[in-house]
């Protein structure tokens, strides 16, 4: 006999072999994936309760009103006694019932038969207001509405063919990463609690159609039912504003899918301790992240300047140049983990910093402003920080300004101030993790870009310009084994290609094309910047970054014999059979000769 619990995954999973799944499920998880299994099956089972009644009181009447016709003497043209056979009142009452009126019988009807069609259309009339006002209560009951919205998010999910995401959370951090996973053609299910977001989802016009399910993620059927067990399912983003809905998260993920990418937001050491103890999971702390993006901007702005391009959306300008911050003291206006956090941060890069909580702002004179280079508004309100910051700037209006702009709706506050250095949360978050899930090459190389140096990223910088202009190319990997590069292989094989030789325009091998390497994977290290004249050798992995045409063509290099004929030797080859035979007869007589 069959075990319900195969079944009910190889269902969730699409038909996959899911036998070999389920045994590393543990029973209770099985059990909640076979109650999803059957939840599209709900709202008819709701649909068939709530209407039940309706539908049984039409059919009633109806079928009364066809047997009563059917009962009552008529006559005919002659005057003769006759009845309406079970088929004819049938028809009759169908067309009488439902307000059609359509005029089709022989002979006319007797007064009792009137009477008795007259008494049948109001009690049918009856029965279909009930039915319809039922109907109607029907599609405003809250519980059914949500059923629906889970069948629908059901049928999208388990009809993905493509690696998704599902993002749990929908505020403004999630937003920005959502635009950005679009913008790439990446796909993702949202799930949220709160059904504004859940609805807004529809009116953000995103490019691919998006399932948003309204449910506490906590709830480990909700997260099964957003595609959690869905072969396609990549990987999990808890980013929800609740560092114990995102422990959870990442608790439930790990026992479900154990392996499966997970990334989760918190602003908790001690959480981001107990996520990491129970899942190989990345971590982001917008707190502690807020100090190593000032870090490098410190150590090298142009680095700072080129990591943030990196990390952006297809498409994004690029930043214009800071200057690099002059040394000086540093005062630290704040209280709790922000404060404490950045202060150990400046100490790290040699800053001296004078420390001030919060409430002492109003005795920001005793922090001698008129000395310190730096002013950092650190509370945990932004009203707050633009108060301090306008307060400093009165004592000492050369102050080099930082602040956490908590809340989106605020930056144009702290842009009239001018503030030298800020970010929101979202725009940290965004930027962590759109790092983490572009590319694992590029998260080899953006460790080493601040220990570069300016005069590297700056030379970078330019060169992915000119090559690629000042919007943000894409940014892929090619891995040149057998399988992605296999017409180049012979090449590799022997003394090795060049870099600049394989980046060659099939089109015109004389030029090279659009595009920029930004580092070469070799033996599990990074080489940023490979020059052209770096020879690739068989399993090196390339970072690069390029526009869609350009990418194209590469591709043809990689993929097509003869395209690789002609960018690596300059030989034309064959590329029909026919053109083929002519070659090899034009070779026979030119020798024969």
């Amino acid at each position: 006999m069959t075990n319900p619990l195969i079944v009910a995954w190889h269902r969730m999973v699409g038909g996959q072999d899911a036998s070999k799944d389920v045994e590393s499920v543990p029973p209770r998880t099985a059990s909640l994936v076979s109650d999803e299994a059957g939840q599209p099956e709900a709202a008819v089972l709701l649909v068939l309760r709530r209407l039940r009644v309706p539908i049984i009181l039409v059919i009633c009447i109806f079928s009364a009103s066809v047997v009563g016709l059917s009962i009552i003497p008529g006559k005919n043209a002659d005057g003769q006694v006759i009845h309406l056979s079970l088929f004819d009142s049938f028809y009759f009452i169908s067309y009488t019932a439902t307000t059609i009126g359509f005029t089709e019988i022989n002979g006319e009807l007797t007064t009792a038969q009137r009477m008795w069609v007259t008494l049948s259309i109001y009690l049918s009339v009856l029965g279909w207001a009930y039915g319809i006002g039922s109907l109607l209560a029907l599609a405003r009951d809250e519980s059914f509405r949500r059923t629906l919205a889970r069948r629908h998010v059901a049928r999208k999910v388990r009809h993905f063919a493509e690696p998704f995401l599902i993002l749990v959370g929908y505020g403004s951090t999630t937003k920005g990463i959502a635009r950005t996973l679009d913008a790439m053609g990446r796909r993702f299910v949202v799930v949220d609690t709160h059904d504004a977001r859940v609805s807004s989802v529809d009116l953000d016009g995103y490019r691919a159609d998006t399932p948003a399910l309204l449910g506490d993620a906590r709830d480990t059927r909700n997260l099964v039912l957003a595609g959690l067990a869905h072969p396609q399912c990549e990987g999990v983003l808890a980013l929800a504003g609740d560092d114990k809905v995102n422990l959870d998260v990442t608790m439930t993920t790990a026992l479900l899918r154990p392996g499966l990418r997970i990334i989760a937001g918190t602003t908790s050491r001690e959480m981001a301790g107990r996520m990491q103890s129970y899942a190989d999971c990345d971590v982001v702390n917008h707190l502690d992240r807020f100090g190593d993006h000032l870090r490098i901007l410190l150590r090298s702005p142009a680095a700072y300047r080129l990591m943030v391009w990196l990390t952006s959306a297809p498409g994004t300008p690029l930043l214009e140049r800071r200057p690099r911050p002059a040394g000086g003291r540093w005062v630290v206006c704040g209280n709790g983990p922000f404060a404490t956090e950045l202060k150990s941060d400046l100490h790290a890069e040699g800053v001296e910093v004078t420390v001030v909580g919060t409430e002492d702002g109003h005795r920001l004179e005793e922090a001698d402003l008129e000395t310190a280079f730096a002013f950092v508004a650190a509370s945990a309100d932004d009203t707050t920080n633009v108060w301090l910051l306008e307060s400093a700037r009165r004592v000492n209006p050369r102050l080099f300004t930082v602040a956490l702009e908590h809340r989106l709706s605020n930056v144009p506050l702290f842009q009239a101030l001018d503030v030298d250095f800020g970010m929101t949360p979202p725009e940290i978050m965004s930027i962590e993790v759109m790092a983490r899930l572009a590319s694992p090459t590029l998260m080899r190389l953006l460790p080493q870009i601040p220990h570069l140096g300016d005069q590297w990223s700056v030379a970078m910088t330019d060169r992915l310009v000119e090559r690629c202009g000042r919007r943000k190319p894409d940014l892929w990997r090619i891995h040149l084994d057998d399988e992605f590069a296999r017409w180049v292989q012979p090449w590799l094989q022997g003394d090795g290609i060049p870099l600049g030789d394989l980046l060659r325009d099939p089109l015109d091998r004389d030029t090279s094309l659009a595009m920029v390497a930004l580092a070469l994977i070799r033996g599990g290290e990074a080489l940023p910047g490979p020059s052209d004249d770096e020879v690739l050798r068989p399993g090196d992995e390339l970072l690069i970054a390029a526009g869609t045409p350009a990418r194209r063509m590469l591709e043809a290099t990689l993929s097509d014999p003869v395209t690789a004929a002609y960018v690596m030797e300059n030989r034309v080859v064959p590329s029909t059979w026919v053109w083929r035979k002519l070659s090899r007869r034009g070779s026979g007589l030119g020798a024969a000769r």
